[in-house]
């Protein structure tokens, strides 16, 4: 089940290294990448993790028994078992061959939780805590698309995954870590059975054509950025999102998470200082599994998501009301519809190419992940996460990403990364605080 590696060297001590296989041979073909896959093979891993309290669970038990988990529930999810490969026709393929997943275990028991969790700004220790910092997605051609860090702290224990964003979104990859958590704290029937079926319109016969300088990319050093989550209450979100629909006009609603976006684009337009004529351009990340006709299915193993981009001017952004930025948003997310996600495929099919993340031109805000993730429902055994955090994987000046917030009652946190001036301009805008803590 396991093959021992060497020990590496790093600030968080490795103290253990293995392959996971799954425990039941797979039967499950080969998966052709679709359009939304394809559309991520240049940009790097998702990375994501969960903080808990100290199992009370010694490790010398924990650790074979995580792995064992890990064996099961690779048997329901075969490709994380698997690799890429690409045929003589360019078409590229999950080889659902049992290759097996990376565990490996950690230590950093000089940090304790009120360590990482304290300073305003998110710990540099994360980005140890999970693997494969910064790797590119083609990358699991030749290494594996998934990878499990176990790491202990002097009081707690934290759980990081990565996965190749061409095999799967975020959707994809939480129900995964909530299969695995059902299955460590003994659940014999997992409630989130993946659908592998490759039947609809993101399946296409386009041939999607790299060049070495794109899939052989050095990562960037990091850049001067900060990063820092942010909270907002149920009641700071209720007031954001009243105030938002107090001016609009239209009888449909806009919602609490277009008031929230909208409150991001803006404060951080302004806090970017810009040339008033500068085009901004937010993304929104958005799940089309439910938005395709006909739909997929709520379990549907791999990329579902397109991005709904909205444009305006800068003094735009900034010289009108809230809800002005809030209608762009929902005008744009609202008719977001199956002609629509068609229209990208088609476009595709015109012209394959990858995503390159980043903000390119100075002026982009891009909004991923989801509040609506289960992210604490994650129960190994020991209870539930204190905190979620991310790794270094996709980051840049303007991405943010939407977490549930750790205290529940439908509070969001944005985990936001921008340049150090802006950030602190951002940190101290009197009307960004007015909801955000």
């Amino acid at each position: 089940m396991a093959k021992p590696f060497s020990n590496d060297s790093s600030a968080v001590t490795i103290l253990s290294k293995c392959t996971v296989f799954p425990d039941k041979k797979s039967s499950l073909g080969d998966l052709k990448l679709s359009v939304s896959d394809l559309t991520m093979i240049c940009s790097q891993y998702i990375q994501k993790g969960c903080l808990f309290t100290t199992p009370s669970i010694p490790s010398q038990t924990l650790i074979p028994h995580l792995i064992t988990s890990l064996s099961k529930t690779l048997s329901l999810f075969p490709p994380l078992a698997g690799r890429l490969v690409t045929n003589p026709d360019g078409y590229i393929y999950i080889s659902c061959n049992d290759a097996g997943a990376d565990f490996i275990h950690a230590n950093a028991t000089h940090l304790t939780t009120n360590d990482l969790l304290s300073p305003s700004d998110v710990h540099a220790a994360f980005k140890q805590f999970i693997p494969f910092h910064c790797k590119i997605n083609y990358s699991a051609h030749f290494s594996p698309i998934l990878a499990i860090q176990v790491t202990y702290l002097a009081d707690g224990i934290f759980i990081g995954f990565a996965v190749s964003h061409a095999v799967s979104d975020g959707t994809t990859v939480w129900n995964f870590f909530n299969t695995f958590a059902e299955i460590s704290r003994g659940v014999t029937q997992p409630s989130r059975i993946p659908n592998f079926r490759r039947d609809s319109i993101l399946n296409s016969k386009a041939v999607l054509h790299l060049r070495e300088d794109d899939i052989n990319v050095t990562p960037k050093t990091d850049e001067p950025v900060r990063e820092r989550i942010f909270t907002f209450t149920r009641e700071a979100i209720q007031k954001l999102k009243a105030r938002v629909n107090r001016n609009h006009t239209s009888p449909a609603e806009i919602s609490s998470f277009q008031s929230l976006s909208a409150l991001m684009w803006q404060c951080v337009t302004r806090a970017r200082k810009l040339e008033g004529t500068k085009t901004t351009t937010v993304r929104i990340a958005v799940n089309i599994r439910n938005r395709l006709e006909p739909k997929l299915s709520e379990y549907y193993f791999g990329n579902a998501i397109q991005s709904i981009a909205t444009y305006a001017s800068a003094c735009d952004v900034v010289d009108k009301d809230l809800t002005w930025c809030a209608e762009q948003l929902n005008k744009n997310i609202s008719e977001y519809d199956s002609d629509k996600v068609r229209r990208v495929v088609e476009d595709f099919e015109r012209e394959p190419k990858a995503v390159k993340m980043g903000n390119h031109d100075g002026g982009i805000v891009q909004i991923g992940s989801s509040p609506r993730f289960p992210m604490y429902d994650n129960d190994f055994g020991w209870g539930r996460p204190v905190a979620v955090r991310s790794g270094g994987g996709n980051k840049f000046d303007g991405k943010i990403s939407a977490f549930p917030g750790k205290e529940g009652g439908n509070s969001v946190d944005m985990e936001v990364v921008l340049a150090t001036e802006t950030m602190r301009i951002l940190e101290n805008d009197p009307e960004f605080l007015l909801y955000a803590s």
